[in-house]
């Protein structure tokens, strides 16, 4: 099977790679990536089990790090900004890590390298028995969602993952199973014995809670030269709920030395 990433690109000049976060897919950052190609070629991707990339039964920070490191050589890249959304981040955290030579400066957005507790449960179990295949119309898995899920612009989000099978019916884009199964290592810290000497900015959203005061201690061990800076009134989703703060601070750290 062959095992590339689906991207996008956009843009010339030096290279920025945007991953987006669980359930997502590459089209959550196109916005900011077409505002930011102005100045740079930005390639978005979809990670393993998300989008149009391939599916797989394993998905760890590890092995996604590696889809990555691929992903470049195959498109002959040595180095690149690398910038991530909270999943996204967390494999951009890793990469870093892993590939120090191949990562120009680290962009986080909104997530800390640290163990999360659950919360997608009930996302899970609604999508693994929203059964879409037999489904005829999108509004009937818009209703199955919203039975578990009572805030609409999250099912919205989720019904991007919905698209038409060949034999006319509905299927989801997402490995839904094996991100279900795959769950608790998605939720896991980022762990290293070493530490990314380079540039780091997290973004953290005024109103969101994924980065507290407890991350900045396994922040500053892991990335010693970061920056934090917060996106006021933004909550976890910084590019969609404060797209022109974000690509403020986005552009400033990569201009500067």
């Amino acid at each position: 099977m062959t095992q590339h990433l689906n991207f996008k690109s956009f843009g010339s000049g030096d290279t920025i790679i945007i991953m987006h976060g669980l359930l997502g897919m590459l089209d959550n950052w196109q916005s900011f990536a077409k505002k930011i190609s102005e100045r740079y070629r930005v390639l978005t991707l979809d990670l393993r089990n998300h989008g149009k990339s391939f599916h797989a039964n394993q998905m760890t920070y590890e092995l996604m790090s590696e889809d990555l490191n691929r992903f470049l050589i195959h498109r002959e890249i040595d180095r690149a900004h690398i910038m991530g959304h909270s999943m996204g981040g967390k494999v951009a955290m890793q990469f870093a890590l892993q590939y120090p030579e191949k990562t120009e400066k680290l962009i986080v957005a909104d997530i800390a390298p640290r163990a999360y507790p659950g919360g997608h449960e009930t996302i899970f179990e609604a999508l693994l028995t929203a059964n879409p295949e037999n489904a005829e119309k999108r509004s009937d898995i818009e209703k199955h969602l919203l039975k578990f899920i009572p805030d609409k612009s999250i099912v919205l989000f989720l019904m991007k993952n919905l698209s038409r099978s060949k034999d006319g019916g509905f299927r989801w884009k997402a490995n839904i199973g094996a991100l279900a199964d795959n769950y608790p290592h998605i939720l896991a810290a980022i762990e290293s014995d070493r530490s990314f000497k380079g540039k780091s900015l997290f973004l953290k959203g005024g109103k969101s809670h994924y980065i507290d005061e407890k991350s900045t201690g396994e922040m500053e061990k892991l990335f010693p030269e970061n920056r934090l800076v917060e996106i006021p009134g933004a909550g976890h989703w910084i590019h969609a709920e404060s797209p022109a703060e974000t690509l403020r601070a986005t552009v400033e750290f990569l201009g500067n030395n």
